[in-house]
């Protein structure tokens, strides 16, 4: 099975689980998460339940990534009461998701402050949208409110605002620089701009419907939250897919790596002078995403990954053009290596350019290839393997330099790596059906989904309402922890470099924002 867990509350886990559920009070919050900290423990993710229909309480919860094993910590609040204690001083992205919490549901850190993140005026101040008594129909005028960004003062320090509307085609987000001649003193994000309400969509839906928004929430990791959002589903109805549906999916999420990887490198080389870059990957991603078509019906793959398995099959056909096509990229993609490696201008722009330090990754709890950037080996495929991952045995990429180059260099190994990962999967693809009935319910379950990928760690936590409904789906992309490094990684360096590093970077704002 995929990484996935579910619970029902009041009974054990089964014991072939690699995930824990533990249902705290107040003091057992701040205690476990203290601890979890110590032993290296990063914060998946923190998000809250409104259950007053059912027993009259909110409900917070925190998921933790360590070792080989993810830790839920659920903390009913006490009756009458929004307050909960904070964890951004152990786990500092926690500052962000906890002012999300309070902007979509009205539950409040016990400190840290509640400055709006995701709310830009559009539903009033004290109206929070996520609660049971607002209805998803309701509408509101648009209030915006100056954001309160942090001040820098000194002599010769001046501000530069940039966006939330870009030169490009892009989605909208604020970047409030403070500099000194070029040199940037500080950068302070405002995003939230693209927030939808995907939350409160979920809760209109069924449990088979929301596979198809779940793979919408960032277009561009369609595959991989569809299919965490199916490996939550058919954990909580007790379904194993086949292998050859694990085989399949695994497919489509790595073929989804490496058409982001190419994109990259091709802006990339675009941000740092070289057109030529931007051609060439441009030509290899358009030939993946045509043969997608081809073979998935889709050039991106928002609606492959179905619950119970996949939506179309692959014939002997398919999997030999697959093939091939696998071995003209590998010759491709190297040729292009070389010429990034040995191209004097081009490793000007990268080298020590946007730095993120092991120990500042580490202490920020950066995740995916940011992470494996700046030296911190962790990828789900290889530290938690669910199948086909567990046979196929993944070699992960690693680089400590943690700069623009060291964030080229990981694109180009995870490519070749995924492209030995899609010639395994197709040659030992197995027979068997493609997809599986999932069984009704008639209890509550709690399913949770976590899949590695592109960016890294998406989860997906489902929480049902018998027979058929959605009660709660909190999904949680890996951009959440890594934007805040990219405010430390532009500092000191000069504001015509912050395209690259951000580029270099490549978070969601889409999947972020929700």
């Amino acid at each position: 099975m995929p990484h996935q867990f579910l619970t029902r509350e009041g009974t054990p886990l089964p014991s072939n689980v690699t995930a824990q559920r533990v249902m705290v009070d107040n003091a057992q919050w701040t205690a476990i998460a203290q601890h979890l900290h110590d032993t290296g423990a990063c914060l998946l993710t923190l998000w809250g339940t409104d259950d007053r229909d059912r027993n009259g309480l909110f409900r917070i919860y925190a998921a933790f990534l360590i070792s080989k094993k993810v830790i839920v910590l659920q903390h009913a609040l006490p009756a009458g009461t929004t307050v909960y204690p904070a964890l951004h001083r152990w786990f500092p992205v926690a500052d962000r998701l906890q002012r999300a919490v309070y902007d979509l549901l009205g539950l409040e850190a016990d400190s840290g402050g509640t400055r709006p993140w995701l709310q830009h005026g559009g539903w009033p101040e004290h109206c929070f949208p996520l609660r049971r008594d607002v209805s998803a129909a309701t509408t509101y005028p648009s209030h915006p409110r100056p954001y309160p960004f942090v001040p820098v003062t000194g002599d010769g320090v001046h501000e530069i605002g940039v966006g939330p509307v870009h030169a490009g085609t892009i989605e909208p987000g604020h970047f409030r620089f403070s500099v000194v001649g070029e040199k940037v003193l500080r950068l302070e994000q405002q995003l939230g701009y693209t927030h939808k309400g995907v939350a409160k969509r979920f809760e209109a839906l069924t449990l088979q419907e929301g596979h198809r928004l779940a793979a919408r929430v960032s277009g561009d990791s369609a595959v991989a939250f569809s299919w965490a959002y199916c490996a939550a589903l058919e954990a909580i109805t007790d379904a194993t897919v086949s292998p050859r549906t694990a085989h399949l999916r695994a497919l489509a999420l790595e073929r989804e790596r490496i058409a982001n990887h190419l994109g990259d490198l091709g802006a990339l080389g675009n941000d740092a002078g070289l057109a030529f870059g931007l051609m060439q990957f441009s030509i290899l991603k358009e030939r993946l995403l045509r043969l997608n078509e081809e073979a998935f019906d889709q050039r991106y793959l928002m609606d492959y990954v179905v619950p119970g398995g996949v939506r179309t099959d692959l014939g002997h056909r398919l999997v030999r053009t697959l093939l091939d096509e696998s071995e003209a990229l590998e010759r491709d993609v190297s040729a292009l290596r070389v010429m990034y490696d040995n191209h004097a201008g081009l490793q000007d722009r990268f080298r020590e350019t946007g730095q993120l330090t092991p120990a500042l990754a580490k202490a920020h709890g950066a995740l995916g290839l940011v992470a494996r950037a700046s030296g911190i080996q962790r990828d789900l495929r290889i530290d938690l393997p669910w199948s086909p991952y567990n046979d196929l045995r993944p070699v992960g990429a690693l680089c400590v330099d943690g700069d623009v180059a060291a964030r080229v260099q990981v694109r180009f190994d995870e490519i070749m790596e995924s492209l030995r990962l899609i010639r395994m999967l197709l040659e030992r693809l197995p027979d068997g059906p493609i997809r599986v009935d999932l069984p009704s319910l008639n209890f509550t379950r709690l399913g949770l989904g976590l899949i590695e990928g592109w960016r890294g760690p998406v989860l997906v936590a489902l929480e049902t309402s018998a027979p058929h409904d959605i009660r709660r789906c909190h999904v949680h992309d890996p951009s959440w922890q890594n934007w805040p490094l990219l405010e430390h990684a532009i500092i000191g360096n000069i504001v015509p470099d912050f395209p690259l590093i951000n580029k270099s970077f490549n978070l969601t704002y889409s999947g972020h924002d929700g």
